[in-house]
């Protein structure tokens, strides 16, 4: 069994029910799963007929939209591996993972990633074919997206994807390369259809709405929109992307969804910014009910709400809650996620108080994203849940967070060294974080394994919960702590721009740019009162001592973040060196 096949049994048992929705210039359009396959078998043909068979490797370099998956899967049915590229990568970046992968051919999206692929060609010799699926503006003769769907036929993708070798690799998935070069994780077709099968098991059902909008290159939205999508039988939503977001979100109203903390924390800034500037009435009606529903939350996560609780909580609903969530487009979600980073507490407290059910779960591109999950009514804050069915979870004599299942990937391209340290003989994937698991197995991650700081006087110390805790804060965006072998605790800070500018606008404080901004002895003030705010729930040890506003908001391209938009901890401490000394002077 493949995803592919599930594919061709979604079209032959309900050909005429909806499988994909884009929206084009502010419309919706659909296509069923008859079609999906349709589109599929013939992108296929197309892709057979510039060579490609079992065993190549096909880049796609493109935003999230029909033709990604479309392709994503014709790719997979023929027995080829598909790769992703991240939309932010640069030209240096797609030549490494074009080489490392040995891609025969790239499908580009349009003319800003086509050139990127053209700056670099002349060194890629095995990059036989460069497809692009939006010719506006392209003057360079390479086929189009639509030409490779004028051939092919159903009946000839349905004989290759009888031929399947489930244990080939189907995707190549590359890591986010925090500390190093990425490398390519190969996920077989078994692990795709373990995690598939995990899906339904917890819960999604057919028909469930969700919207794609992380990059599908990440194996956290190549979870939810190809092989969920695929294997649950979901309607997988494309939107606008960029700022259309928060607008895609209210139109589609998932009731699955999958948010990178990121997201969370920028929702609350978002109520945050209106509520700042609305009327007084609302403002006090908006507190009380989040501080009803803060306190009625603890029992809500353990259904333990008595009647009382209910009755209030029905007041809130029709006075705030339910309008907010449909502003959020989160008024229909019935399973939301929080995963792929660590999210702060309070955030997770503020959005079950408003009545958006956040479940934290934990997964990497290594065990193709399936590892553990919040199981419904045992909500515990701090904790990322109990292993999934069929995945075993165990810590190691040294902390180390070790996983074991199907869904364990085989290995890294063309490095066997990392792939001995990654699995070893016994099939544990060692991850990399540091964690602890309870009696009744609930896990609860500390920290990257590399990421722990040692201070000069010897204690171990956490940074990812200083800066989760700071970031709670709807004014700081970024928050890196310093400290290992010295004498205290430092951070480097950016700031959330809409929210500070916002709080700037409202008190009459003119700005020009982020820097201008940043550097206002104003804005430094505000931030100041955060840091002490979370100081005072810090062990004195824990606490930072000092900070600096950096002055530029943090970019993929310029070497700071990864593409997943996870900060570079050693790019950051590398580029501010001079004003990180500054604060041990």
């Amino acid at each position: 069994m493949s995803l592919c096949a599930r594919l061709l049994e979604n079209a032959a048992e309900r050909p005429d029910d909806v499988a994909i929705r884009e929206k084009h210039r502010g419309v919706w359009r659909e296509w069923t799963w008859s079609e999906y396959a349709g589109r599929v078998a013939a992108v296929a043909g197309g892709l057979r007929a510039l060579g490609v068979g079992p065993g190549d490797r096909v880049a796609i370099h493109a935003e999230n939209r029909p033709e990604w998956v479309i392709a994503d899967l014709a790719v997979q049915g023929l027995g080829a591996c598909t790769v992703g590229i991240y939309p932010t990568s640069p030209a240096a970046e797609v030549e490494y993972l074009l080489s490392h992968s040995e891609a025969s051919v790239l499908i580009a999206e349009d003319e800003e990633q086509l050139d990127k692929a053209l700056e670099v060609r002349d060194r890629l010799p095995l990059l036989r074919h460069v497809v692009v699926i939006d010719p506006r503006g392209v003057t360079a003769d390479v086929p189009t997206f639509a030409s490779l769907e004028r051939d092919g036929s159903l009946a000839a993708y349905e004989e290759s994807v009888e031929a399947l070798d489930q244990d080939a690799t189907a995707i190549l998935v590359y890591t986010s390369g925090t500390t190093g070069p990425p490398k390519g994780a190969m996920i077989s077709h078994a692990n795709l259809v373990a995690a598939g099968r995990t899906s339904v098991v917890l819960g999604a059902q057919r028909g469930d709405e969700v919207l794609s909008y992380l990059p599908l290159c990440h194996v956290a939205e190549r979870l939810i929109s190809v092989i969920d999508g695929v294997w649950a039988g979901l309607v997988v939503n494309f939107g606008e992307g960029g700022p259309s977001f928060p607008q895609d979100l209210r139109d589609v109203q998932p009731t699955l969804f999958l948010g990178v903390p990121r997201v969370w924390e920028k929702m609350l800034a978002t109520v945050e910014i209106r509520m700042a500037d609305a009327s007084r009435l609302k403002r006090l009606l908006y507190k009380a009910c989040v501080r009803q529903g803060q306190r009625i939350a603890p029992r809500r996560m353990a259904r333990g709400m008595t009647v009382a609780d209910r009755v209030v909580l029905f007041l809130c609903e029709i006075l705030v809650f339910r309008a907010l969530r449909e502003k959020l487009g989160m008024s229909r979600v019935r399973s939301a996620i929080s995963g792929a980073a660590p999210i702060a507490p309070q955030v997770l407290e503020y959005l079950w108080a408003i009545g958006i059910p956040v479940r934290e779960g934990y997964g990497q591109t290594e065990n193709t994203a399936i590892c553990t999950l919040t199981p419904e009514g045992d909500i515990r804050l701090g904790a990322v849940g109990t292993a999934l069915p069929s995945v075993e979870v165990r810590i190691a004599t040294d902390g180390e967070i070790l996983t074991r299942s199907a869904g364990v990937f085989q290995g890294y391209l063309n490095d066997p060294v990392a792939t001995k340290a990654a699995v070893d003989e016994e099939g544990w994937l060692h991850t990399g974080d540091v964690g602890e698991l309870t009696e009744d197995g609930f896990l609860r991650i500390t920290d990257r394994k590399k990421d722990i700081i040692i201070t000069a006087g010897g204690k171990n110390i956490s940074p990812s919960e200083i800066e989760n805790s700071l970031k709670v804060s709807p004014y700081i965006r970024e928050a890196v702590v310093i400290g290992d072998r010295r004498r205290y605790l430092t951070a480097l800070i950016g700031i959330e721009l809409d929210t500070v500018g916002n709080w700037a606008s409202r008190r009459g404080l003119a700005y020009t740019t982020y820097a201008d901004l940043s550097a206002k002895p104003e804005v430094h003030q505000l931030i100041d009162g955060v840091v002490q705010e979370v100081n005072e729930n810090l062990a004195q040890v824990e606490r930072v001592k000092r900070f600096t506003l950096i002055t530029k908001e943090l970019d993929h391209e310029d070497g700071e973040l990864t593409a997943t938009q996870k900060v570079k901890r050693r790019a950051m401490e590398q580029r501010f060196e001079q004003q990180i000394e500054a604060m041990y002077t």
